[in-house]
């Protein structure tokens, strides 16, 4: 099952709250709108250990509302959770930031083996990009990357009910200057998108046998493009939000993303009107354009 946020498209007007429907993708056409059934978030019906057979009662009800689901405005699925990162959890990922990094590059190699996994605050609800909308790269920035990512959507009990697209939008230089730095080469201005949906009902055993592609697009041309599997994550799940729940509480439930595998070569980086699409294959995809911030 697959639960999207759009504006409704039977609204006066755009841009206010009441105006923002929850649905449920009832296949890849149609979308069930379950606002009127007295869900208007999807963060509230995600805490309840039967949001699956919820969901399943909801789509025998002939009197809600259904869309085609290419003719809605989708917005990012992050409602009021905050949304945190893992990094150095692929191989790939350990390995591109001891390169980058100068004096500070031995930190990425132990903290790829030790205990306590690496975990920083990338955005709040509000800072988030949705489908369609444009990412940013910083003005003061010489290096700009995506990193396409899995998202775990995590209820306030800390457990998993769901999987979405991250893009970790990245300043490697900067972050390859200091290590004190990350927090300016990771949470700027459209740094971070999130959807188009998610995915819910599915384990860890599922979503690890997914599969990550990342295309870039500029000026029409494919600029780069990468893939790898979901399953090359190191750390299991529930060993991340074990970490990120420690003397934390989420009264919202939490979005985490869980690091990338694909990093493209040193000599590029991202420009104004790239479009970059991530596709996850038990989720869909995720385009957006750039923009310098």
């Amino acid at each position: 099952m697959k639960l999207c946020r759009f504006w409704n498209p039977n609204s006066p007007r755009r841009g206010e709250p009441e105006q923002v429907s929850v649905g449920l993708l009832l296949d890849e056409t149609t979308v069930l709108d379950l606002t009127p059934a007295g869900w208007p978030l999807m963060s509230a019906l995600l805490e309840f250990d039967d949001a699956i057979a919820q969901l399943e009662s909801l789509v025998k009800d002939k009197e809600l509302p259904r869309y085609a689901f290419a003719d809605l405005a989708l917005l990012s699925p992050v409602e009021n959770q905050q949304v945190w990162a893992a990094g150095v959890t692929y191989l790939r990922s350990k390995k591109a930031r001891m390169e980058e990094s100068d004096f500070s590059a031995n930190a990425y190699d132990r903290v790829y083996e030790a205990e306590r996994p690496e975990l920083f605050f990338k955005s709040t609800w509000a800072n988030v990009v949705g489908p369609g909308e444009t990412v940013g790269i910083r003005a003061d920035a010489k290096w700009s990357v995506p990193e396409p990512e899995l998202a775990l959507v995590i209820n306030s009990r800390g457990q998993i009910v769901g999987y979405t697209i991250g893009n970790d939008m990245s300043s490697r230089d900067i972050e390859g200057e200091n290590l004190l730095y990350l927090p300016q080469a990771k949470i700027y201005n459209r740094s971070c998108a999130v959807g188009p949906v998610i995915a819910v009902g599915c384990t860890e055993e599922e979503a690890r046998s997914w599969t990550i592609r990342l295309q870039i697009e500029r000026e029409g041309a494919r600029a780069f493009s990468g893939e790898t599997s979901v399953g090359q994550i190191k750390r299991s799940f529930t060993e991340l939000v074990d970490f990120l729940f420690r003397s934390q509480d989420f009264p919202n439930g939490a979005v985490l993303l869980t690091g990338t595998g694909i990093v493209p070569p040193d000599n590029f980086t991202l420009k104004p009107e790239d479009r970059v699409r991530i596709t996850i294959s038990g989720v869909g995809m995720l385009e957006n354009s750039v923009v310098e911030v």
